[in-house]
């Protein structure tokens, strides 16, 4: 009857959300999401349908209903983490929905799922197992890969597939990270991080066996295989991972990149304030707390040894040096352009200038057959 006095223009028109498909708008309407998220939430939309049928007035879900639904989740055999997050996105769903006035309390409200404990499946790599990972790379592309995640904190694919040459700042011994997760929160586009000690050799070697026109530190392949038209895609490099796990002799963990910049995380918390650890893996202390930092074998083996000594302060002070020799300042007359360039930056052979390079880069840039240059403002012949 609504719809045919709206038909001649006696009342408005309802809404189409008020017809069962305001989910479907909803989840087209959020432009400011990533395409990987809004296909995530089709997922959920799909389980709300083959539960509730394609015509449910959204007004006649009950708290009740709900429940049903995440016993109708837990049914289809879904991980504990998948039910937690489907059910928080239906209540994302209905709170937008009683925002637009289309229902008047949300029943998914107090429908909650215990999401697992995250230890269950946190893997602390060591060091001697990287060491292991890194001598059974096939390539310099994987160990930068491998590096990038283990010490330098990257997140894989997405900000280690996406760092360029002109990010490398090797002057002042740091990296300039995008981070496509985190782009479209205000100021969370790029962050930067030092290039630490145990990555320095690793870039060094990349840099020596870049290809003239290189543009990204990883072979630009990887980047095109890993982005597909939703997002980003790791799939293409999980399987080479545990094959190189494999061949390293250890067993694959689980969240295989995650792990390995979980386990740097761990290991920077112990020498560096939080704040700075979160500013560096761009991410927040809570986060960091409840997704990041494990308790490690080595943390028991502490607390057997007598307290006092000072070891860990003397361990900041000794990473702290490490990681400020390899980038000395530069000597007098050199001079460096302006690292606020919109072109991008590629690997090119130049010739040896007059300027002496930096005692502590020297050996990145320079070989036998003269320096290799960046070009542009990251000339390190002009350091």
């Amino acid at each position: 009857m609504l719809d045919k006095l709206a038909a001649v223009g006696l009342v408005p028109k309802r809404s189409s959300a008020a017809r069962g498909v305001f989910l479907d708008e909803y989840v087209a309407s959020r432009i400011d999401t990533k395409p990987a998220t809004r296909e995530v939430w089709g997922q959920v939309v799909r389980n709300l349908r083959e539960h509730f049928g394609e015509q449910r007035p959204l007004r006649s879900v009950t708290a009740g209903d709900a429940e049903d639904f995440r016993l109708y989740l837990v049914g289809q055999g879904l991980a504990a983490t998948t039910v937690h997050k489907r059910l928080q996105f239906a209540r994302q769903f209905f709170r937008m929905a009683r925002k637009h006035r289309l229902v008047d309390a949300n029943p998914f409200e107090d429908v909650r799922s215990k999401a697992p404990v995250p230890s269950d499946r946190q893997r602390f790599v060591i060091r001697e197992e990287t060491s292991a990972l890194l001598d059974a790379c096939p390539s310099i592309d994987w160990r930068l890969i491998v590096g990038l995640s283990r010490y330098g904190g990257l997140r894989c694919p997405s900000e280690v597939l996406s760092l360029r040459w002109q990010d490398v700042d090797w002057e002042r011994g740091r990296l300039t990270v995008t981070s496509p997760k985190t782009e479209h929160h205000p100021g969370k586009d790029t962050r930067v991080v030092p290039i630490f000690p145990e990555l320095l050799p690793i870039l060094r070697e990349a840099f020596e066996a870049a290809p003239d026109g290189a543009v990204y530190v990883v072979n630009e392949k990887y980047r095109k295989a890993a982005m597909g038209p939703r997002g980003w895609r790791g799939c293409n490099l999980r399987t080479t991972m545990e094959k190189i796990i494999r061949r390293a002799g250890l067993i694959p963990w689980p969240r295989l990149f995650h792990n390995l910049r979980s386990s740097r995380e761990t290991e920077l918390a112990e020498r560096f304030p939080i704040q700075v650890v979160t500013a560096w893996l761009g991410n927040t202390p809570d986060i960091a707390m409840r997704h990041y930092l494990q308790v490690t074998e080595d943390h028991f083996r502490q607390a057997l040894e007598p307290a006092g000594g000072g070891g860990a302060e003397s361990g900041a002070r000794n990473v702290t040096k490490a990681v400020q020799n390899p980038v000395q300042q530069p000597t007098a007359g050199c001079h460096t352009a302006s690292q606020e360039t919109t072109e991008p930056v590629v690997v090119s052979r130049g010739s040896d200038e007059s300027c002496d390079p930096l005692p502590g880069v020297a050996g990145i840039i320079s070989g036998e057959g003269g320096i290799r240059t960046l070009g542009g403002a990251y000339s390190p012949s002009r350091i």
